[in-house]
Order: structure tokens, then sequence, then C-alpha cells
């Protein structure tokens, strides 16, 4: 009797705090898996360190939207298959709510709400709180200097627009010659087989439609933003059911709210068949990262025995921080525009470091208000 009530207790907790994730996780994947580090590791303490930056490394090497995974990664480790499903679905299902929201006032009055000044205190906070993970995945995954040498390349290449699975992949590579050796050979990654739906399509359906976003799904490797790429060849110029302009507002829709850009689907599904559209997309977009994961977590753990592949995940972990760290240097370039977005940035990061186990939250929230204050001040 005491088991089965651990367990829903340990997915009601899930489900709490997944779904106030998927609420207030503004920024981006990065900013996604650190709000996430604080909650589960620092926080709850649910897994080490290490274990997350595997997981996180692990998560960047298959298709889908990393910080989607990374919930699905934790939802497992918390409480098994059920627990990968619930804090998956909590992760998403807010994000999902408030772009159809968004899809049903676009469709109705062909505009989007004002929520600029919001956002314009939103993102500075945002990129203090990546940093702040940064520094804290930084100081685990650095364990030597040949890592450090490692994690500069990926950086470097990262901020001239190389390929993301590229450097993470190369970042591996490397870190096998240098860190276990050349003496050993090992199969460390069996091929993996993607889902291949072809979609000829010339007519509209439902079944259509899921079709084109599964197969979306399962091919789409590095950052969320790709997905665009794919619609704009899919939707646009391939079968005609989306204009451009449309497709434009969705990227608009999918930056300004929380939760995984994947969402997105979401409001493109609304706008081509309405509630229905919207629910098949987005069961199409996110369903391959649910079965990647629960294929993916149980050899986490198997690889790190492993010298050769010990040394593979390693390299990967400083690859994965690294481009964090480029994503955190070029948001600050865009978003860092001028001395109150420097201020909110500041404060946000002087809160993370400075105040013991402060919710990310509240930076989120506190960086909201300051920017509608600066914005409000500037209108007088």
């Amino acid at each position: 009797m005491t088991e089965p009530l651990n367990q829903r207790t340990k997915l009601k907790e899930l489900a709490g705090i997944f779904l106030k994730l998927g609420t207030v996780s503004f920024g981006g994947p990065a900013a996604h898996i650190a709000m996430m580090e604080k909650e589960v590791v620092r926080k709850r303490q649910w897994m080490t360190h290490e274990h997350f930056l595997d997981l996180i490394g692990a998560t960047n090497l298959i298709p889908g939207p990393n910080s989607t995974e990374m919930a699905i990664h934790c939802g497992y480790q918390r409480a098994g298959r059920m627990g990968l499903w619930l804090a998956g679905f909590s992760f998403i299902l807010p994000a999902v709510l408030i772009t159809t929201i968004f899809a049903w006032f676009y469709k109705q009055y062909g505009a989007l709400p004002a929520v600029e000044p919001f956002f314009y205190g939103i993102k500075p906070a945002v990129i203090a709180i990546i940093l702040d993970a940064v520094f804290k995945f930084g100081k685990k995954a650095l364990k030597n200097w040949q890592l450090s040498i490692i994690g500069i390349a990926v950086v470097t290449g990262a901020l001239f627009g190389a390929s993301e699975i590229l450097l993470i992949l190369l970042a591996g590579m490397v870190g096998i010659i240098c860190l276990s050796g050349f003496k050993k050979t090992i199969k460390v990654f069996s091929p993996l087989v993607l889902l291949q739906v072809p979609v000829a399509i010339t007519s509209y359906s439902t079944t259509k439609l899921f079709w084109v976003f599964l197969k979306i799904g399962s091919v789409l490797f590095g950052s969320g933003y790709v997905l665009f790429a794919y619609l704009d060849g899919e939707l646009v110029q391939k079968l005609h059911w989306l204009t451009r302009q449309q497709l434009i507002d969705a990227v608009a829709v999918g930056q300004f709210t929380p939760g995984p850009v994947l969402s997105s689907a979401t409001f493109i599904g609304y706008q081509i068949a309405g509630f229905t559209g919207a629910i098949v997309s987005t069961i199409g977009i996110f369903l391959p990262s649910f079965i990647f994961v629960l294929l993916l977590n149980p050899l986490v753990s198997k690889l790190r025995k492993s010298k050769v592949a010990s040394a593979f995940l390693d390299s990967v972990n400083i690859a994965s921080v690294a481009l964090m760290l480029a994503v955190t240097l070029q948001m600050a370039h865009i978003t860092l525009i001028d001395w109150k977005t420097w201020v909110i940035a500041l404060v946000g990061f002087a809160c993370l470091y400075g105040i013991k186990n402060i919710n990310t939250v509240w930076v989120v929230v506190g960086g909201a208000g300051l920017g509608y204050l600066f914005h409000f001040i500037s209108q007088i």
C-alpha cells in the first residue's frame, strides 16, 4: 500500500513542478533547462549534477526539442514511465493552451495582443537565468584542461554559425581520442532509425496534417527555431496550406509564449484546421520526443560505466554547456540594448547568485515588472 501512495505522491509533485515551469519558462531551451536544473537538482536533489549533464548531452544527440526532452527525462528518473509521460505533458500543456488562445485571437481579429512591454523585461531576466546555470554546469563539467579546450572550440564554432549537432558529435569524438586513448575502439552508439514518413500531399486532411508534424518531430535536430525552416518548406512552399506571413506570426508566438517553441505547431494547426488541427499538430510534433527518450534514458547510466563512452559523454557535456554559453552571448547581443536591459539582467543575476534557493519564477516575474515599469516611465 505504501509504494502506490509513494508513486502517486511523486506523480503529483512532478505535475505541479512541470506545470509551473511550463507556465513561466520563457527564453528558449537553454533557459528552460536552467530552470529545471534549479528545481530538480539543486532544490530537490532528484539526481546529481553529473547525471543531469549526461542527460543534456544525450538529449543533444537525438531529434526533438531539447527542453521538452529534458522534462521527459526528469519525469522518467523520478517516477518511471508514468513520470515520463506526465512530466512531458505537464511541461507542454501551458504553452499549448496559451498558444491556442493567441491562435483564436489571431484568427478572429487578424492580430496579436500587445505584450512587448512585459517581454522587454523578461528577456534580460532570462539571460541572467541561463548565465547562472552555465556557471553551475561549468563547475561540474570542466574536469580537466582538455575539456576546457573542447569547450572553447565549441563556443567559437557556435558563434560562427556551425551546426549544433556537428559540434556535439565532433566534441564527443575528440574526447574519445584525447581522454580514453587510441588503444580501444568501441561501438558506443547504434544507428538511430528515424521515422521516415512520405508526405506528398495535394489535398488537405487532419490525418495528413498529423503526418507532416510527426515527420518533422522525428528528424528535427538542433534548436527548436530550426522548426520554422522545415515548416516553410512543407506548409508554405510545398503544400500551400499556410502563407509566409502566418508562419512569421507563428514564429512571434513561439518566441513570446512560455514553454517549448515547438508549441508554434499548435498555432499553425489551428490556423489550418481549427481546434482539431491544433490537437493533431501538437501530438504529431511532440510524440517522437517521448519515444526517443523512452528508448535512450536507460542507456545513459550504462554508457557512463564504459571508459570510452564516459569520455564521449564528458566531452558532449562540456560541448552542451559551451552551446548554452554561446546562446547566452548571442541573446545578450540582441537583448541588452540599453542601460535598462542591463540593469534588469544584472539584478536578476545578483538575485540568483546571492539569494539561496530563489525560485526562478520570481526572477521572470520581476523582470517583466521592471520591463513594464521602465516602459511606463518612458511614455510619461
